[in-house]
């Protein structure tokens, strides 16, 4: 009988262990899955723009105001703090089809008019022309610009004889996607 309760108390204390063991595994996968990484370097840069040319394929990536987000394959998630003073604002002018968009996503958006060139014209609130460049949308179809934050822009797009202007700003919160720049 002792020996049948030395048995009963040793399988029991090895099923407690092993559920601990496991809650605490599972924390540390869930912590693995949701990093962030502060900005310390100029790299944040180079690795929006690799993802938008699609130099970087293993999995998704999207820009808010705030935070680069990278979700792998195995949905393990990563997000990079952007830069204090630079805004990113990716633009797809089009003439036919669209899409709605406020978030934009570096792997999954697709503007109408690729590998085409544009004039871009941008001038902040007290007049001062911020850009004024001849630039090519990427492969996706988007015109990828660091803007100064907390400011507002007029942005005037113009391919041949049809152009389109639009108002953006660069505060926290606002928009990373502009879809609605239709050329006339």
């Amino acid at each position: 009988m002792k020996n049948k309760i030395i048995w009963l108390v040793g399988i029991l204390g090895i099923v407690f262990i092993s559920f601990f063991v496991s809650i605490n595994l599972d924390k540390n996968i869930n912590h693995e899955k949701n990093t962030t990484i502060k900005n310390e370097s100029g790299d944040i840069k180079q690795l929006v723009h690799d993802y938008s040319v699609g130099n970087l394929k293993n999995g998704s990536a999207s820009i808010t105001s705030q935070q680069l987000i990278v979700t792998d394959k195995n949905s393990n998630q990563v997000t990079y703090d952007l830069p204090e003073d630079k805004f990113f604002v990716s633009i797809a002018p089009y003439i036919q089809q669209t899409h709605p968009c406020e978030i934009h996503s570096l792997t999954g958006c697709r503007g109408e008019m690729a590998n085409e060139e544009f004039h871009v014209y941008i001038k902040n609130g007290k007049g001062n022309v911020i850009v004024d460049k001849k630039m090519e949308t990427h492969a996706n179809g988007f015109i990828d610009l660091w803007l100064p934050r907390n400011e507002t822009f007029t942005i005037t797009i113009t391919k041949d004889e049809k152009s389109a202007q639009s108002q953006i700003s660069t505060y926290e919160d606002d928009q990373t996607c502009v879809t609605n720049m239709k050329l006339l």
